[in-house]
């Protein structure tokens, strides 16, 4: 039986349909009540959007209550593209079930990502027939080194990640855009000074001026 993922929903703050769909994708060890705190700080700008944030789909040995998209037995880049090619399919799935439910297509869905969450949105995204609204990826890096050569679409891309990560150094953040921006994306970047693998507010708005643009009726 194929693996089925979900997790918390945020319905539009205007109270009508969905216009729009943010699907956000959490870290390695966390779980989508984590990610679905973001909603707070974009509602007001993106009033027509709606939000989930599924669990990833398996549980994450040593984390209670956490979940990850592939297991850390190796973080080497064969291991990371290994194991979102392994995690792509039921990703897809709930992406394909989700603009179902809404009646919406591609154009008007946007991938936020945080770590290997990112690795997720970045690897997905891009393979999909249809092009995607937009990507947002906080704290993230490129799961397969490869993968931006192998887009069927181009959907325009910000990362977003602080200076003094410990988990992804920042010259992962640089190698995305970097192969991204070889491969005929259009990606816009910002760097947090004195930030961790964390997500500050100047993150936070960056991201919702993202969403709100490329979302937009």
């Amino acid at each position: 039986m194929a693996t089925i993922i979900d997790g918390p929903r945020v319905a539009p703050a205007d109270g009508g349909a969905a216009r729009s769909l943010a699907v956000l994708l959490h870290g390695y060890g966390s779980n989508g009540e984590d990610l679905i705190g973001l909603v707070p700080y974009w509602r007001d700008v993106l009033p027509g959007t709606a939000f989930v944030a599924p669990n990833a789909p398996e549980p994450c040995p040593g984390a209670p209550g956490g979940y990850q998209w592939w297991g850390l037995t190796s973080t080497g880049q064969r291991s990371r593209a290994e194991g979102a090619a392994r995690a792509a399919p039921v990703l897809d799935a709930f992406i394909d079930a989700e603009l179902a439910r809404h009646g919406l297509t591609e154009a008007k869905l946007a991938l936020v990502g945080f770590s290997q969450g990112t690795m997720m949105a970045l690897h997905v995204g891009p393979r999909r027939r249809a092009a995607l609204a937009g990507i947002v990826g906080y704290s993230g890096m490129l799961a397969d080194e490869a993968a931006p050569a192998d887009a069927a679409t181009h959907p325009p891309i910000l990362l977003v990640h602080g200076d003094v990560d410990p988990m992804i150094p920042v010259n992962a953040f640089h190698q995305a855009q970097a192969s991204l921006t070889a491969n005929g994306f259009a990606v816009e970047t910002h760097v947090s000074r004195g930030l961790g693998h964390s997500i500050d507010l100047p993150g936070l708005q960056l991201g919702g001026r993202f969403l709100a643009r490329v979302l937009a009726p």
